[in-house]
């Protein structure tokens, strides 16, 4: 005889009595005996329960209904059709867990309920395990922010490229929502671009610090890499002399700023680079290419690590340009907005980065 049958040989009396106490008391045994036999239990054991437990529940109380959900949330072969009903109770204490644990669940349930119920519907949800895009899509889109934060945290959520679009977007605005998007590894690089590029400069090094190292050096290129003027010509220059120049300086003890600012002012390129190689500790053939290159925020990357003033760095964004060619008001003020925000760990990081790895012109 079947387990249930066999524990409650007055079961079909039990089901016909609208006694709730008789009713709950034996839901309440059946859940807890389906799911201490659910591993030996055949699908025809399955069928069972689920025909009782389907009858018993029309006369079944919140408390009741939600302890049966619980029992059932995680069991691959819980009885279907109580799974079911479970699941579309508005009631978040009923269908939560099976919304957030139930391998039973499909995806055309799952999106029917993240587009018509509420958001501890979608919260639940949002910590399933391996949420489909055509999920996260909606909850992304209807979900507010305590909801998005947690599918943005959820490591196994796959995202459509419109899903990560959005969550960029949403995260403009929430820089806890930033610096979990910014820790994804699926994160597409023009949207990772985008999200650095649109967040403070605070939310930048907690998105840096957070990540794991493979990480950071991603994140650490694409900073330098984000906001740039067109490339100028590549022209081959000799810095044997300015070097020669560097180390007059050195001796005298007047390798300083004073001396990069005069040498930027005069457009004495080579000179003004090989200061910079020397206070930076960097190669000259990376400074050259944060020089020359066509980034303009890799010289404020180098100037804030470096702690030059706003005067000597407008000298160095002018050395970049060819001849009779200055910045606009516009973009000089730009740079300077941007040279303000930009935190002083951040730099050193980045300069850290360029030791190690220099950067592309």
């Amino acid at each position: 005889m079947l387990a249930a049958t066999a524990e409650f040989p007055d079961l079909d009396e039990i089901i016909r009595d609208a006694n709730p106490e008789r009713t709950a008391k034996a839901v309440r045994r059946l859940g807890v005996l389906f799911a201490q036999g659910a591993a030996q239990f055949n699908p025809q054991h399955v069928a069972v329960f689920d025909g009782v437990l389907k009858g018993l529940l029309e006369r079944s109380d919140a408390e009741v209904r939600a302890e049966l959900a619980l029992h059932l949330a995680s069991l691959v072969n819980a009885p279907p059709s109580v799974v079911r009903e479970l699941v579309q109770d508005d009631a978040i204490r009923i269908c939560g867990p099976l919304l957030k644990n139930s391998p039973l669940i499909d995806e055309p349930t799952l999106i029917e309920i993240a587009r018509a119920k509420g958001q501890q519907h979608l919260l639940a949800i949002s910590k399933r395990d391996a949420i489909s895009p055509n999920i996260t899509d909606v909850i992304v889109s209807r979900g507010e922010r305590v909801v998005v934060r947690s599918v943005a945290r959820n490591d196994t959520a796959a995202f459509s490229e419109q899903g990560f679009t959005s969550l960029v977007q949403r995260a403009a605005d929430d820089g806890i929502l930033a610096v979990m998007v910014g820790q994804r590894e699926d994160l597409p690089a023009p949207l990772l671009q985008k999200l650095l590029s649109e967040s403070a400069d605070l939310v930048r090094r907690k998105i840096f610090e957070a990540a794991t190292p493979e990480r950071r050096s991603r994140i650490a290129k694409t900073i330098v890499e984000m906001s740039g003027d067109g490339p100028t010509q590549d022209v081959r220059r000799d810095f044997s002399a300015a070097q020669g120049a560097v180390l007059v300086l050195h001796k005298a003890g007047r390798l300083n700023q004073d001396s990069l600012a005069r040498f930027a002012r005069d457009r004495k390129y080579e000179e003004a680079v090989a200061v910079l190689a020397a206070i930076s500790a960097l190669p000259l053939e990376t400074v050259d290419q944060i020089v020359s290159g066509g980034k303009r925020d890799s010289i404020l990357i180098l100037s804030r690590g470096l702690g030059l003033d706003w005067a000597t760095v407008r000298l160095l964004l002018a050395l970049r340009l060819a001849p009779g060619r200055t910045l606009s008001a516009a973009d000089l003020e730009n740079a300077r907005v941007s040279y303000e925000r930009l935190a002083l760990p951040t730099a050193q990081r980045v300069m850290k980065f360029w030791k190690e790895r220099p950067p592309q012109g």
